[in-house]
């Protein structure tokens, strides 16, 4: 088993709510256990310029509670080169790093395990507001977002009441419909748009018809962005012509991600940070950790990516050559679920929304 003296903990791709809480459990964790932590500042960028500080108990007080993340993230093509790699890797070995704990999505996993191949033992956190990781039930920032969204729409239907209007509300989500489907439960959305569904705007439109002969004076659409950036600005323009209700558009865009994270968040933030922390210690590495039926677990990093791109469609040739049989056969159980869990949820804003 590895010996750790030093360990690193790094933000990568977007931020969300909840990374600071990840961040402080890990430091928090591997300190206790008498192993030093280094905080990489800037995400992958950081780890190959060097910027790089060692974190004690005290330089991660008082940041559960806030969003964004303190260590800063980036985007990083240069460390997809092999150029790049061997400045991360000789960096690890200038500051005497002898693990990582990487925090965000597909993007930094992919990172993650290509320096696990090359002698840096990683682990990898889900964090990302869009919950568009297939092999955990919820990443960290997802819970905040969705508040944000909620809290934002209900001042929003406050106005659309005072003057018997509608607001199509586009969320962020990438191509995960998980903010928009929960969101337009929570808010009472006349109806939502999401990528994984069909969607038929006269449908829409006939709703937004019967409510309004009701006596309904305020309409939400809540559309997800993973159906493309110009749908939902013509779909405001196509309501307000069909049926007469004047319509606005409202793209909350980043806002989401912002703010501080919410208990759940917190929670989540905390046990998956702690875990990590315990699983690279362990000696386990090229690992993402997950929550799973309420627990958390850790999943093989190159399984949680295939199975990624087997929900999304974005297979390539030779992607599935290293698994076997059995492992496919879960890989679609796991998505089976999931689409089943979706459609519930789409079936229920159907049944109650008017």
């Amino acid at each position: 088993m590895k010996t750790f003296k030093r360990i690193g903990v790094l933000t990568s791709g977007g931020d969300a709510p909840g990374m600071n809480a990840a961040a402080r459990a890990v430091a928090r964790v591997a300190l206790e256990r008498g192993i030093e932590v280094m905080g990489i500042y800037r995400g992958y960028s950081g780890l190959i310029s060097g910027d790089i500080k060692p974190l004690g108990p005290r330089d991660v007080s008082n940041i559960i509670n806030r969003g964004g993340t303190f260590l800063y993230s980036d985007r990083c093509p240069e460390f997809k080169t092999p150029e790049g790699m061997q400045q991360a890797i000789d960096t690890c070995h200038r500051f005497g790093i002898d693990g990582i704990v990487a925090l965000g999505g597909d993007g930094t996993f992919r990172g993650a395990t290509d320096l696990t191949a090359h002698g840096i033992p990683c682990v990898g956190v889900p964090c990302t507001i869009d919950n568009d990781i297939t092999s955990t039930e919820n990443t960290i920032g997802f819970d905040t977002a969705m508040n944000t969204v909620v809290e934002i729409i209900d001042k929003l239907r406050d106005t659309c009441e005072s003057h018997a209007r509608c607001n199509v509300v586009e969320v962020m989500g990438r191509g995960a419909g998980d903010i928009a489907l929960k969101t337009a439960i929570a808010s009472g959305a006349t109806a939502v748009v999401v990528p994984e569904f069909p969607y038929d705007d006269k449908s829409i439109c006939k709703k937004i018809k019967a409510g309004k002969e009701l006596g309904k004076r305020n309409f939400i659409v809540i559309v997800s962005e993973g159906v493309g950036s110009d749908y939902a600005p013509t779909l405001a323009k196509t309501i307000q012509a069909e049926t007469g209700v004047e319509t606005k558009f409202a793209r909350l865009a980043h806002i989401v991600r912002g703010g501080n994270p919410t208990l759940a968040d917190r929670v989540l933030a905390s046990r998956m940070g702690a875990f990590a922390a315990e699983e690279l210690l362990r000696g386990n590495s090229n690992v993402v950790v997950c929550e799973v039926n309420g627990k958390i677990v850790a999943k093989d990093i190159n399984y949680a990516l295939i199975l990624d791109r087997m929900y999304k469609g974005t297979l390539k040739d030779g992607d599935l050559d290293k698994f076997s049989a059995e492992d496919i056969e879960r890989m679609k159980a796991e998505i089976e679920v999931k689409k089943a869990t979706l459609l519930d949820l789409f079936a229920v804003g159907n049944k109650i929304n008017i």
